[in-house]
């Protein structure tokens, strides 16, 4: 199914922004896209490959899907055909990550330990495929949820960074997708029927982020413009007049 009009003021132009605001992606550079199976990383790289073969960017670039196979028997032949579709070999990691944060060391909270886990492997992946770059699929609605997550559980007030550089693996990892909102993505992958795999981990949907994102839901019935204006302050740069003790 073709993309609409509406698609380019809700999805591709706000990448594109962000690339640019951000300087994301440089001319001939190697990209690894982070893929999980999920709504969000599957519209990242339909995003960012549309915008490459119709050269909005005004450059090219190389991407690079990447999905890791955590050792919980996901069916990953959707994917596949899907990356195959577009003109890309998917490269699949096998690890052993399940086995490791629910077996060996059973984790009763057990995000954070997989969360690292998966960085580590797949920047190390990126690295050897010749990528520079890692694009993940975190949109502004996870920005938001990070950001009330570190508030009112960790007591600090700041959130993931578009475009951050990672000195112990020497790749960048950047998030195109920065500026667009969830529900745009939803409907997006719905009328695009792009493939979604289901999660099967134990603790999906159960988690604090899950938490973040029914407050945000919540918050945005009284304020339904929460995420621009969260935008709006993460970019003023006004964090430097926050109070600082003389103690």
């Amino acid at each position: 199914m073709a993309s609409k009009k509406t698609d380019n003021r809700k999805l591709f132009n706000p990448v594109i922004h962000a690339v640019a605001n951000y300087q994301m992606i440089q001319p001939e550079e190697q990209v690894a896209v982070g893929l999980s199976g999920g709504k969000d990383s599957t519209t990242l790289l339909y995003l960012l490959d549309t915008i490459n073969k119709q050269k909005r960017l005004g450059y090219p670039f190389t991407i690079k899907p990447i999905i890791l196979d955590m050792g919980m028997e996901m069916d990953l032949a959707p994917l596949e055909a899907f990356c195959a579709e577009l003109g890309y070999n998917l490269d699949i990691v096998p690890t052993e990550i399940a086995k490791v944060v629910f077996d060996i060391r059973q984790e009763k909270n057990p995000c954070s330990l997989c969360a690292n886990l998966r960085r580590g492997i797949l920047y190390n992946r990126a690295r050897e495929l010749g990528c520079s770059k890692v694009a993940l699929g975190h949109h502004l609605d996870d920005a938001l949820e990070t950001f009330l997550m570190n508030f009112l559980i960790h007591a600090r007030m700041e959130s993931f960074e578009p475009s951050s550089y990672l000195s112990r693996t020497e790749v960048t990892l950047i998030r195109p997708m920065i500026y667009v909102e969830e529900q745009e993505i939803i409907r997006f992958v719905q009328r695009m029927e792009l493939p979604v795999i289901h999660n099967p981990c134990p603790v999906d949907k159960k988690t604090t982020r899950e938490e973040m994102k029914k407050l945000v839901e919540d918050l945005s019935g009284t304020y339904p413009l929460i995420r621009r204006k969260f935008l709006q302050a993460m970019e003023s740069g006004t964090v430097a007049n926050f109070w600082r003790t003389k103690g």
